[in-house]
């Protein structure tokens, strides 16, 4: 007898994370270990993680030019945050959203200050996905 579908490896959805390093080396590990773990919980397949290191002055940084790219390969799924303060300042944030949005990924943010109703393309994990332990 096979094992049902949820105790089985699953390869993909594939994703990839991005944060903002702000702070110090543990705080960055520790963001890394919480997106891990949501792909984990959500069977998704972490491929690679960008980090934006220091203060974000424009919207083509480095590392956003090197998400965008990744983006746009045939088995991408999306891009995931811890927040949408990953993405930089609030100027810079909607024209990168814009971005990620024109390559058809997913946006998926593990946690949201606010959540924007009636907005479609943004997926949120919410307050549901931390009552049952997650990030």
């Amino acid at each position: 007898m096979e094992q049902i579908t949820e105790r089985r490896p699953v390869n993909g959805p594939y994703v990839y994370g991005y944060v903002r390093r702000t702070s110090s080396q543990a705080r960055h590990a520790a963001l890394a270990d919480s997106l891990v773990e949501y792909c984990r919980q959500h069977e998704l397949t972490l491929c690679g993680l960008f980090t934006e290191w220091g203060t974000v002055a424009e919207v083509r940084s480095a590392a956003f030019v090197g998400l965008l790219d990744v983006l746009v390969l045939p088995d991408t799924y999306g891009v995931v945050l811890p927040a949408r303060s990953h993405l930089g300042p609030k100027r810079i944030v909607a024209e990168r959203e814009r971005q990620i949005g024109q390559t058809n990924a997913r946006l998926i943010v593990v946690r949201s200050a606010k959540p924007r109703h009636g907005d479609l393309r943004p997926v949120d994990a919410g307050p549901v996905a931390r009552r049952k332990g997650g990030v």
